[in-house]
């Protein structure tokens, strides 16, 4: 008699969506746990920016090496150059980049520049891999920027160094968008786990010789302020980056690049919440320029050609 196969419990559409709802939640809480990794309870400086990207790499190193090992035999060495490249580019390079850029702009901007990403992922697999870009996602791209040079005009007190600050979460984004199109295009028949673990554990020794630079073994680590600091930082790595690159990864593959980079709509009003909970300042022109550059990310989703080969049937 012929077994059927186990199914599972929950359609694969609403496995789908609660992984998406997951990565929002998780993603869009990293940017107030950096804020956390970096000042106290009455904003003076506890971690470096250095230290809090570090500590967040190699704990998510720490915890994927067993699952590395594990699975060693899944390793496909031939493809080590694009997940060593996507370790880099994934979560090293961002990780500093928005930890140095959070020391000067708050973490609810952080995370409304974050949805860039799919914009730039846009871009890049046009540039480097002649993907077709439909005229309403040039229209959607030039929104999305416009709506980030109104954010700089509303902003109070901004100057040429917090501009410059910010650029570096936007550096951040574009390092996002061409690991989405090499992960999709070069490793989409790798296991999320491998890619994930691998790509992080390659990239936690330079993490280490980096925390070591620094000088935090020397500080005071056993006062409150830095046990806190040290455990919200360790809980990004736990989270914001190893499960979350993990269910990323799994739902590029089980999806499309367009539906999971989609997360950025749901990111930057999570770190909203928490930059209003921790007393950022929110303002109306704030949240209209996020709604802009929303609606431009929305346009890239979409192509209107298809509608009309529809309307001509």
């Amino acid at each position: 008699m012929q077994q059927n196969a186990p199914t599972s419990l929950f359609p694969p559409k609403l496995i789908n969506w609660l992984m998406f709802f997951a990565i929002c939640l998780i993603w869009g809480s990293s940017f107030i746990l950096m804020k956390l990794g970096l000042y106290d309870d009455e904003r003076q400086p506890l971690l470096t920016a250095s230290q809090v990207a570090a500590i967040r790499i190699i704990t998510a190193g720490i915890v994927l090496t067993p699952i590395l090992i594990r699975h060693r035999s899944k390793i496909p060495f031939k493809l080590s150059g694009w997940l060593v490249f996507s370790g880099f580019f994934g979560s090293f390079l961002p990780a500093f980049l928005f930890c140095i850029a959070e020391t000067k702009i708050d973490s609810a901007l952080a995370g409304t520049l974050n949805s860039l990403t799919p914009i730039f992922a846009i871009i890049f697999g046009f540039l480097f891999f002649g993907n077709k870009v439909p005229f309403t996602h040039i229209i959607g791209i030039i929104i999305g920027f416009g709506g980030i040079v109104l954010l700089y005009v509303v902003q109070k007190h901004t100057g040429y160094g917090q501009i410059g600050y910010a650029g570096l979460v936007i550096l951040a984004t574009i390092f996002y968008g061409i690991n989405i199109i090499v992960v999709k295009r070069y490793l989409n028949g790798v296991s999320p786990l491998i890619i994930t673990a691998f790509s992080l554990v390659s990239v936690g020794l330079p993490s280490l010789f980096i925390l070591l630079q620094t000088g935090f073994f020397g500080l005071p680590l056993l006062q409150y302020q830095y046990i806190k600091a040290v455990v919200a930082v360790c809980t990004l790595g736990m989270l914001g980056t190893a499960l979350a690159w993990m269910l990323f990864y799994a739902l590029v593959q089980r999806t499309s690049v367009l539906f999971t980079s989609t997360a950025s709509y749901g990111i930057p009003f999570v770190a909203f919440g928490w930059g209003w909970y921790y007393g950022e300042t929110i303002t109306i022109g704030q949240i209209g320029c996020l709604f802009i550059i929303l609606g431009g990310v929305y346009l890239t989703r979409i192509d209107f050609s298809k509608f009309r080969k529809k309307a001509t049937v």
